[in-house]
C-alpha cells in the first residue's frame, strides 16, 4: 500500500478532480453512472448522454466517456492514462470510453506529448484522483449503513459491506458529494491491480483499421478550402518576386496570396522560437477547392528566389563540426578529476570520432492543420504535440487574446518530435486570417522533407585512458549543429564510474532548422559510446560485457545527485540480456553484438544477431530487455519497444539526409532510404518485473539498437563502423575473404 501525498479541496475535486502533470481530469459526476453489470453498447453515439463538465460524459446506461487531454502520437497514452484512474476508482475497464480532449490550460498542465514523460509524471496524480473519489463513495455508503468505512470494499463500481449488502456508486453519489474530501488516501498495492498490468487494446484501434476519421487529414468543416504553400527551395533563400498567372487559371484555384509578415515578426520577437525559419522568407500560398488542385497549381507558380543567409552544404558543415572538436570553443558540461594528468600517465589511450547525418522525421501523415478565424474566435484543429505553445504563439502573432483560441487535437500519424514545432499551425493561421475562410493547410511529402526540422548532424570524439588494466580517464566531446538541447547527457553512464571524467560540447549555428528527433541526441550518442566500449574492451584484452559490469560496480552507492541512471538496474538488464539472448552460445554463422543504455528514465540492454547471406551481413534478431518500472499496458508497451528497436536499426543502417547549398537532396521515398518490411528483424522483448513507478518507453529502446547492430557487424565482418548509415560504407559490410592455404 502507498499513501497519497496530494490533497484536494472540495471545489476543485468535485468540479474537475484536477490533476498535476497534465493527466486526465475527471468529473465527480462520473460516479452517478457506475452501476453493476452494465453492458457497454456497441455504438455509444446513439445513446443519450449527459454532459457533466468539460471532461466527462455519462450515458444513461452507465457508459462513461473520459476526455483525454494529452496528445496521442501512437505512444498509447490515450489508452494507458485512463487505465490508471479506472484502476484506483475500481470500475470495469470495459465500461470506460475515451475521447480526445481539447486544449484546456485552465484545468490541465503539461498538455503535450514529448520526452516519454506522460505516464511517468501522471502515475501518482492519476491514481490518487481515482482513489480519492473511491474513498468518498465508500465513506458515503458507510454513513448510510452506519458502519465504519474500513468494513467496506469495492469492486467494479459496487460497494459491499461486511454483511454482504451492496450499493452501486450511483446510489450514493449525492451523499458522497457532501462528505469531507479525505486526505492521505491509500493507493492499491501492485498485487491488487486488476487493470494496470493487463493487456488493453488501443482505444482507437477499431476506428484506425476501419478508416474512421481520427487524424488531422480526416478533418473537414463546412465551407472549408485547401491551401498549399510554396516555400523557399533551400535554406538561406528569400522570395523576391513571383508570377501566379498560370496558377490562377488552373481548375479549382480560388486565389493566390503571399504570407510571411506575421510569422517573421513572431520569430523576430522570439515568441515563435519553435518555428521552421527557412531564412524568414515570405511564402506563396495557393487556395483551392481541393488538396490536389492546390498542390498542382503550386507547381505552376514562377517564383524568383535570391540568396539571404549563407547557403550550406553537408560537406561544409562536416568540416566545421570537426574543426570545433579540435578548437577552443568547447564548453565543459561536467568535469570530474584531472583528465590531462590521467592521459599523461596512461599505459594505453584509445580515441575515436563518430559521425551522424541529418535525418528527417518521416511522419506517415504529412504536416497539416485547420484554421478558421473570426472576430471572436480562433478555431484550430489538427495534429500537434505542443498545443498550448502553438495556441499562445498564434494569439501573439495575430494580436489576439489567447482565451479566444479554441484548439482541438486530432490523433497524429506520427510525430517523433516533428510536431513539437508549430510552423504549420502558424502558417495556416496567417492564411486563414488573410482569406477570412475556414482553411486546411496540407503538406505534400516533398514539403515535409524540404521544409522540416531535422535531427542535427553531430560528431562525437571519445577518448579513454587505461592504466594498470583500469579505465582511468574518459573524455566525451560533442559538436552539434545548432547545439545540444539537453544537459542530462553528461550524467548518463559512464558518469560516476570513472574517476577522471569530462564532457565538452560545441555549437555550430546553421540556417538549417534542427530539433528533437525520437530520443534526441541519445539516438546517436548510444551508438558512439557503446561502440567505443566494445573497442575499448578489445584494446584492454577484457570481456566486453564484464568491462561494463566492472564500471557499474564503481558507481554503486554513489551519492552524486547528478547521476541520472541506476547502476543496479543497468546491471540487471545487462545480465538478463546476456541470459535471454544466449550470448556466446549461438551456432556457427550467427554473430552477436551487445549494447546497454539509459535514457528517458529507463534502462535497456539489447543483443543483435547477424547472419551472413550471400556474403553480406543481415540483422536477423534483436533481443531487448527493458526496465521501465511497472508496465501499465503490456500490449502497448511491447508495441513501443518493438517499434523503437526497428526504428533504431533502420536509421542506423540506412537513414541519411544531405544538403547541397541549403537544399535537401532527398524529397521523397524514391531517394530517401527507410528500412523495408523484409529487412525488419525479429524482436524478442523481455520486461523486468518490479514494483517501481513507471518510466519512459516511447524512446529508450531506439538508441541502443544501432550500437548492438554495429557491434554485431564487427563480429561478422571484422570491421568497425564509426559513421552512420552503415550501408553507406559497402566496403565495410563485406566479409573479408579467407586466405588460401597451401
Amino acid at each position: 500500500m502507498s499513501t497519497s501525498s496530494i490533497t484536494f479541496s472540495r471545489r476543485s475535486f468535485i468540479r474537475t478532480s484536477s490533476l498535476a502533470s497534465g493527466g486526465l481530469l475527471i468529473g465527480f459526476n462520473l460516479f452517478t453512472a457506475c452501476k453493476p453489470k452494465v453492458q457497454p453498447p456497441v455504438d455509444i453515439s446513439k445513446l443519450n448522454f449527459n454532459d457533466f463538465n468539460a471532461f466527462i460524459k455519462i450515458a444513461d446506461n452507465g457508459a462513461v466517456t473520459i476526455f483525454s487531454p494529452n496528445p496521442e502520437i501512437g505512444q498509447g497514452v490515450k489508452t494507458a492514462m485512463p487505465m490508471l484512474i479506472a484502476e484506483e476508482l475500481d470500475v470495469a475497464w470495459n465500461n470506460v470510453y475515451v475521447q480526445q480532449g481539447i486544449l484546456d490550460t485552465e484545468n490541465y498542465t503539461r498538455q503535450l506529448a514529448g520526452g516519454s514523460q506522460s505516464i511517468r509524471l501522471g502515475w501518482e496524480p492519476l491514481r490518487q484522483t481515482g482513489a480519492t473519489a473511491r474513498q468518498m463513495l465508500v465513506n458515503a455508503a458507510a454513513a448510510r449503513w452506519g458502519v465504519d468505512p474500513s468494513e467496506c470494499s469495492t469492486s467494479e463500481g459496487v460497494i459491499t459491506n461486511a454483511k454482504g449488502e451492496t450499493l452501486g456508486y450511483g446510489d450514493v453519489v449525492k451523499e458522497a458529494a457532501t462528505v469531507e474530501v479525505p486526505e492521505g488516501v491509500t493507493l492499491k498495492a501492485p498485487k491488487d491491480f486488476k487493470i494496470i498490468g493487463t493487456d488493453a487494446k488501443n482505444v482507437d484501434i477499431d476506428k484506425i483499421i476501419t478508416g474512421k476519421p481520427l487524424y488531422g487529414l480526416d478533418y473537414k468543416a463546412e465551407g472549408m478550402v485547401y491551401a498549399s504553400v510554396l516555400r523557399p527551395p533551400a535554406f538561406g533563400k528569400i522570395l523576391e518576386s513571383y508570377d501566379d498567372t498560370d496558377a490562377k487559371a488552373m481548375p479549382g484555384v480560388l486565389d493566390v496570396i503571399k504570407i510571411g509578415e506575421k510569422i517573421n515578426k513572431l520569430t523576430e520577437e522570439g515568441k515563435g522560437n519553435w518555428t521552421v525559419n527557412m531564412g524568414q522568407s515570405d511564402k506563396v500560398v495557393v487556395i483551392a477547392k481541393s488538396t490536389w488542385e492546390a498542390l498542382k497549381a503550386k507547381e505552376a507558380i514562377k517564383a524568383k528566389w535570391v540568396d539571404g543567409t549563407p547557403l550550406e552544404s553537408t560537406q561544409m558543415q562536416d568540416k566545421k563540426l570537426l574543426d570545433l572538436l579540435d578548437g577552443k570553443e568547447l564548453k565543459t558540461m561536467r568535469k570530474d578529476g584531472d583528465i590531462k594528468k590521467a592521459f599523461a600517465q596512461a599505459d594505453k589511450i584509445l580515441e575515436r570520432t563518430y559521425e551522424s547525418p541529418f535525418l528527417p522525421h518521416n511522419c506517415m501523415e504529412p504536416m497539416n492543420f485547420f484554421a478558421n478565424i473570426t472576430a471572436d474566435k480562433i478555431h484550430l484543429v489538427g495534429p500537434v504535440q505542443t498545443p498550448e505553445f502553438a495556441a499562445t504563439a498564434v494569439a501573439d502573432m495575430l494580436g489576439r487574446d489567447v482565451d479566444q483560441v479554441h484548439l482541438e487535437m486530432t490523433r497524429m500519424g506520427g510525430g517523433f518530435g516533428r510536431r513539437l514545432y508549430g510552423d504549420f499551425v502558424y502558417e495556416v493561421a496567417e492564411i486563414a486570417d488573410a482569406i477570412k475562410k475556414p482553411v486546411k493547410l496540407v503538406f505534400s511529402r516533398e514539403d515535409d522533407m524540404n521544409a522540416g526540422t531535422y535531427r542535427p548532424a553531430i560528431k562525437y570524439r571519445i577518448k579513454a585512458a587505461v592504466k594498470d588494466g583500469e579505465v582511468t580517464a574518459y573524455q566525451l566531446k560533442e559538436a552539434a549543429v545548432n547545439g545540444n538541447m539537453y544537459g542530462l547527457i553528461p550524467n548518463f553512464f559512464p558518469a560516476g564510474c570513472i574517476e577522471n571524467y569530462q564532457v565538452d560540447v560545441a555549437n555550430y549555428k546553421s540556417n538549417i532548422t534542427t530539433g528533437a528527433w525520437r530520443a534526441p541526441y541519445t539516438n546517436f550518442l548510444a551508438f558512439a559510446e557503446q561502440s567505443f566500449f566494445d573497442e575499448l574492451a578489445e584494446t584492454m584484452g577484457v570481456d566486453r560485457i564484464q568491462l561494463r559490469l566492472d564500471l557499474l560496480q564503481k558507481a554503486k552507492g554513489s551519492t552524486d545527485e547528478r547521476m541520472e541512471y541506476s547502476p543496479e538496474r543497468m546491471e540487471n538488464v545487462i545480465k538478463t540480456a546476456v541470459e535471454k539472448s544466449g550470448w556466446g552460445k549461438q551456432p556457427d554463422g550467427t554473430y552477436q553484438g551487445f549494447a546497454a543504455y539509459y535514457c528517458h528514465n529507463s534502462h535497456v540492454a539489447e543483443v543483435a544477431n547477424v547472419e551472413l547471406e550471400n556474403g553480406l551481413p543481415v540483422v536477423k534478431k534483436v533481443t531487448c530487455v527493458v526496465d521501465c518500472g511497472i508496465v501499465v499496458n503490456p500490449l502497448g508497451a511491447i508495441n513501443q519497444i518493438e517499434g523503437g528497436v526497428i526504428d533504431g536499426v533502420g536509421h542506423a543502417m540506412y537513414g541519411e539526409l544531405t544538403f547541397n547549398e541549403g537544399k535537401p537532396q532527398s524529397e521523397n521515398y524514391d531517394t530517401y532510404r527507410l528500412i523495408r518490411m523484409r529487412e525488419v528483424p525479429k524482436v524478442e522483448t523481455h520486461l523486468i518485473q518490479n514494483e517501481l513507478a513507471p518510466t519512459g518507453l516511447g524512446e529508450p529502446t531506439l538508441p541502443p539498437a544501432g550500437a548492438a547492430v554495429a557491434n554485431a557487424l564487427k563480429a561478422a565482418t571484422g570491421n568497425r563502423f564509426t559513421q552512420q548509415p552503415f550501408t553507406k560504407f559497402p566496403e565495410l559490410m563485406k566479409v573479408p575473404a579467407k586466405p588460401i592455404l597451401g
